[in-house]
C-alpha cells in the first residue's frame, strides 16, 4: 500500500483494521534473472535499484531467517560520509545523498536523522589528521568543519575537557551525518522492492551453487529446493567466507563478533552522534532516550552473534573517560553483529573468479551507512557487468595489484591462496 497522510487517516477511522502486509512473503519460483543471497539492507537495496533503476524485476532476495535478522538489525545506526581516501570518499558521498532521498523514494520513513557526526581530537597529530581529512572532504564536495575547544565547549559542555590523559582539544564535525531507524531501512527497501514484483523469499537457506557443464554458477540449492539463476549476488556480511566457500572461493576477508550497546532512557543529552579520539567509544542518543553506543570488535575469529565481557568493559572504559556522568546510567542490553572484516579495511563489490557470482563483502565498519550506496553500485554491476565509477577501487583483485585502501577497521589475516 502507498502510504500518506490520507491512508493514515484511513486506517485510524478504520480502527486500525485495514492495513496491509508492508511486503509480500513470497515463494520461490524455479527461476529468476538474479538471485540476491541475504535480506539485509544491503540485499534488499540491491534488489530495489535492480528493480528501479535497472528495469530488472525477476529478481529474488532469499534471507535464511527473517529479513533484517543479520546485521542489519544490530548495529548503531550512524550515517555518514566523513571518509579521507580516495575510493571511499566518494563512494560514501555517493550513499549519503541516496540516504538523503531515500524516504521519498520509498515511500517509507526510515527515521533518517541528520544531526550531525562529530569525532573528536586529542593531540595536536591528531588534529593535523582530522584537518587533512577534512581539507579532503570538502575538495570532494563534503561538509566539514574543524571545530576548537572553545566552540566544543559551547556544544557538548559535559564532555570530560580536562582530563589530564585525554584533554579533549576539538573535533571534526559533519552536519549532515547522522542516525537512521535500521530496522526501517529494511522495512523500506523491502516494501518498495516487493511493490516493483520483486521477490523476498524468507526461511530460505542457501546450502550450495548448481553450475553448467562450464562450471557457471547456474542457480543456488536451498531449504527449499533448488532455484535456477542467471546471475547471483552475495550480500551476506560477516557469512561470507562461508557462503563463498560453497563455490569454492576464498574471500581475503575474516568474520568477528562487533558488540553494541542500549542504555536506560535518560533526558536528552547528546545532540547527534559523537567519538573518542583517544579511544574507540561512539555513541548516540535514540529517540526513546537510550545511549547507543559500540567500540571495538572481539579480539577472535567467530561466527557467534554475541561477545564477550573483556570488551564491554573496554568499550565502557572508553564512554567513562569521555563522560563521567554516564557511570551511573544502567546498561539496558548488548547484541553482537558478525562483521566481515577486510585486510584494508575497505569493502569489495566485484565479479567473482567463480563466473556468473558476484562478490558484496568486506564492510567492517562501514556496512549500515553504506547501505543505499552498496546497493546501487552492487545492482549497477549485476545489470550491466561493470564497476560503477565510484566502486572501481573495490575490486578483488587490488589485494594482489597492492592497491589496498588503508582505511581503520582491517583484519588481521591476509588470505590470497
Amino acid at each position: 500500500m502507498k502510504y500518506s497522510i490520507f491512508s493514515l487517516a484511513r486506517a485510524a477511522l478504520s480502527g486500525h483494521k485495514n492495513w496491509k502486509p508492508t511486503w509480500r512473503d513470497a515463494s520461490p519460483k524455479d527461476r529468476y534473472d538474479v538471485i540476491i543471497i541475504g535480506g539485509g539492507g544491503h540485499g534488499l537495496a540491491t534488489a530495489w535499484f535492480l528493480a528501479s533503476e535497472f528495469g530488472i524485476r525477476n529478481v529474488a532476495v532469499l534471507e535464511k531467517g527473517w529479513i533484517g535478522s543479520g546485521n542489519a538489525g544490530r548495529n548503531t545506526t550512524i550515517i555518514r560520509s566523513n571518509y579521507g581516501l580516495p575510493g571511499n570518499t566518494g563512494f560514501y558521498e555517493l550513499s549519503m545523498k541516496l540516504w538523503e532521498k531515500m524516504e521519498q523514494d520509498l515511500n517509507y520513513n526510515a527515521m533518517v536523522s541528520q544531526r550531525g557526526v562529530l569525532n573528536l581530537y586529542h593531540s595536536d597529530a591528531q588534529r593535523d589528521a582530522f584537518a587533512r581529512r577534512g581539507n579532503t572532504m570538502r575538495i570532494n564536495g563534503i561538509d566539514a568543519e574543524l571545530l576548537d575547544q572553545p566552540a566544543l565547549r559551547k556544544m557538548l559542555p559535559f564532555l570530560n575537557f580536562d582530563n589530564a590523559r585525554f584533554p579533549v582539544q576539538g573535533g571534526l564535525l559533519q552536519r549532515r551525518g547522522g542516525t537512521a531507524r535500521h530496522d526501517a531501512v529494511v522495512w523500506g527497501y523491502a516494501h518498495a522492492a516487493s511493490e516493483l514484483g520483486v521477490d523476498i523469499i524468507q526461511n530460505c537457506e542457501v546450502t550450495g551453487f548448481t553450475r553448467d557443464a562450464n562450471g557457471k554458477v547456474s542457480g543456488v540449492e536451498t531449504s527449499r529446493g533448488k532455484i535456477g539463476a542467471g546471475k547471483v549476488g552475495m550480500a551476506v556480511a560477516g557469512s561470507s567466507s562461508r557462503v563463498a566457500a560453497m563455490a569454492g572461493l576464498r574471500l581475503p576477508i575474516e568474520s568477528h563478533v562487533l558488540q553494541a550497546f542500549v542504555s536506560e532512557a535518560i533526558k536528552p543529552l547528546i545532540p547527534g552522534v559523537m567519538t573518542f579520539g583517544a579511544g574507540h567509544f561512539y555513541v548516540s542518543q535514540s529517540d526513546k532516550g537510550g545511549l547507543v553506543f559500540g567500540g571495538d570488535i572481539d579480539g577472535y575469529n567467530s561466527y557467534a552473534q554475541r561477545g564477550n565481557l573483556p570488551v564491554m568493559e573496554d568499550v565502557c572504559e572508553g564512554g567513562m573517560a569521555l563522560i563521567p556522568m554516564i557511570g551511573r546510567v544502567r546498561l539496558l542490553r548488548q547484541w553482537g553483529g558478525i562483521m566481515d572484516m577486510s585486510m584494508d579495511g575497505s569493502p569489495i563489490i566485484d565479479k567473482s573468479p567463480v563466473d556468473g557470482l558476484y562478490v558484496n563483502a568486506g564492510w567492517c565498519y562501514g556496512g549500515f551507512k553504506a547501505t543505499p550506496g552498496s546497493g546501487f553500485v552492487f545492482a549497477h554491476l549485476l545489470a550491466r557487468g561493470e564497476s560503477h565509477k565510484e566502486a572501481a577501487r573495490f575490486r578483488l583483485d587490488r589485494f594482489q595489484r597492492g592497491a589496498m585502501i588503508d582505511e581503520k577497521g582491517q583484519g588481521a589475516q591476509p588470505n590470497l591462496h
